[in-house]
């Protein structure tokens, strides 16, 4: 029997450095909102970030949303992926410019390590263009076996990352 998982809070991570990435980030919350058994709660300012492992790409804007959620984790990855594909994402090769780029961070204080999905997101405790929207729509969030995201994004404090305010 297929039971219908508890409500989740869960963490998703914006990006876009092509087209108009404010409006993309709007359609992605928009979209997001619309999921079955999913409603948006909290939504961060938008950061203007500089591209992290290339050159010659535009800067790119980042924010992340705070989700409840009855979607298992993979059906909403499903759903974030087909989200990108609407807002007009390819991929043709890694670290590419993106019109919109969604990232599931965290799911409720899971642990999840599937070939598809891992979270905590592997990264996020090392990029501040994720900690800095994170900790601004949940201050006091513990990443699970890695910390308080306030301590981890003063460990990332190397990197810019600038305010523009609401998407």
């Amino acid at each position: 029997m297929n039971q219908t998982p508890a409500h989740q809070c869960a963490y998703v991570a914006f990006g876009a450095n092509l087209g108009d990435p404010a409006a993309a980030f709007r359609f992605a919350c928009t979209r997001i909102d619309a999921l079955p058994r999913t409603r948006l709660v909290a939504r961060s300012s938008l950061y203007r970030t500089v591209p992290i492992g290339v050159g010659g790409q535009p800067d790119y804007l980042n924010a992340v949303v705070a989700i409840e959620t009855r979607l298992a984790p993979l059906t909403l990855l499903e759903a974030l992926l087909a989200i990108e594909i609407e807002g007009g994402r390819t991929r043709p090769l890694v670290l590419a410019p993106r019109t919109l780029d969604l990232d599931l961070l965290l799911y409720g204080e899971q642990y999840i390590d599937e070939p598809e999905l891992s979270v905590p997101h592997p990264r996020m405790h090392e990029r501040a263009f994720v900690l800095a929207p994170l900790a601004e729509i949940a201050p006091d969030l513990i990443v699970p076996g890695r910390g308080p995201v306030a301590a981890l994004l003063a460990g990332a404090g190397d990197q810019v990352v600038t305010r523009l305010g609401d998407g």
